[in-house]
């Protein structure tokens, strides 16, 4: 249904046209948006208008119109004055709301079939189905992106999103929870990831969202077909999570770029845990100090190298020897052998995902 604040909107930019005053009621007779200084009326007149045959009426100084949709009574718009000017002014603006009315309908109907197209609720006849009803071509590349916030999103949220892309736009702004907006983009030509890219960086910059302020960007794959929209939708979802994880630092994450951390998601608590004692024994990562896991960072990040290392740490390449071998005695593991670096690397990922898993149970 149409928004008060749209029936309002409508109506003052009607008024300043037609400098004719104007008031929808719905048909228990409250008023939804006015552009009258002071006006009451009737609820008899109402329900008396309401329940006769005709679509039109004068009712003491002021002229009735039904406003139906797919011929069942939704609005009923009152115009001051009498003649015939009035009567026509009357009439365009009720065809006005008629239109508004097919063009939400078509808007929600629309809205609708993508969010059970996300959710997986639709078999897949019905799928080309409807989308040959609702206009929506099946065989376009497409990709979900999903933006979540840190508190339940408002309204005004998703219309400025919506404005972002336009009226002729035809990607899909919707929701399926109360802190999440999703969007349904179509690619065009070569179109790749870095259209996805661009487009995160453009809702940050746009409406200064942050992941510092708990917004969240991720997207999936492109898939080829409308079909295919609820696998890069979970895709998303996934993004969403595995990035919060292992990529904190980024303002948005793609599926594709998710690599181990991919796996490590899908691994139950009760087999990581049995990983990380057959690693570590009775100790965690958790017991080593600043420095030593400051160490073990930079010399990932420098790919096993000693030399870059230690420059960039500040430290004597011998420091840095010292602080490997200290960590081989306790752990078993020379992060100078690449295999041994690898066990380590996917045991940190592990606990980090462990400690964010119990996160999510309290």
């Amino acid at each position: 249904m149409i928004s008060n604040q749209v029936l309002q909107n409508t109506l003052e930019g009607l008024k300043e046209i037609s400098r004719t005053e104007f008031c929808v009621i719905d048909t228990d007779g409250k008023t939804l948006a006015s552009t009258f200084s002071d006006f009451e009326i009737a609820p008899t007149d109402i329900q008396a208008f309401a329940e006769s045959q005709a679509e039109s009426q004068l009712v003491k100084g002021h002229q009735y119109f039904k406003v139906s949709d797919d011929y069942q009574l939704v609005y009923i718009l009152v115009v001051h004055g009498e003649d015939e000017d009035t009567y026509m002014v009357g009439k365009l603006a009720a065809f006005q709301l008629q239109s508004l009315i097919v063009a939400y309908r078509e808007r929600f109907d629309k809205d609708s079939f993508i969010k059970n197209l996300l959710l997986d609720n639709l078999l897949l006849v019905d799928i080309y189905n409807r989308a040959k009803k609702l206009h929506i071509e099946a065989d376009i590349r497409r990709c979900v992106m999903i933006i979540e916030l840190a508190q339940e999103r408002e309204h005004s949220s998703m219309e400025n999103i919506r404005n972002l892309f336009g009226t002729r736009s035809k990607d899909f702004i919707t929701a399926v929870d109360e802190k999440s907006i999703i969007i349904v983009k179509e690619l065009e030509g070569e179109e790749g990831y870095e259209v996805m890219d661009s487009l995160a960086d453009t809702v940050l910059a746009t409406f200064g969202f942050s992941r510092e302020d708990g917004v969240h960007i991720a997207y999936g794959t492109i898939v080829q077909e409308l079909k295919e929209v609820s696998r890069s939708y979970k895709e998303a979802r996934m993004a969403l999570d595995v990035g919060k994880i292992f990529f904190a630092e980024k303002d948005a994450i793609a599926y594709s770029s998710l690599g181990i951390g991919r796996l490590i998601y899908q691994l139950p608590i009760p087999l990581c845990k049995m990983f990380i004692k057959e690693i570590f024994g009775q100790k965690s990562p958790d017991d080593f100090d600043e420095e030593t896991l400051t160490t073990i960072d930079k010399f990932f990040e420098n790919s096993l190298n000693v030399s870059e290392t230690s420059r960039q740490l500040y430290i004597h390449r011998n420091t840095l020897v010292y602080r490997l071998d200290k960590l081989q005695k306790s752990t078993g593991l020379d992060l100078r052998i690449f295999e041994d670096a690898i066990t380590f690397k996917i045991a940190l990922m592990v606990v980090r995902y462990m400690k964010y898993m119990e996160t999510l149970e309290y």
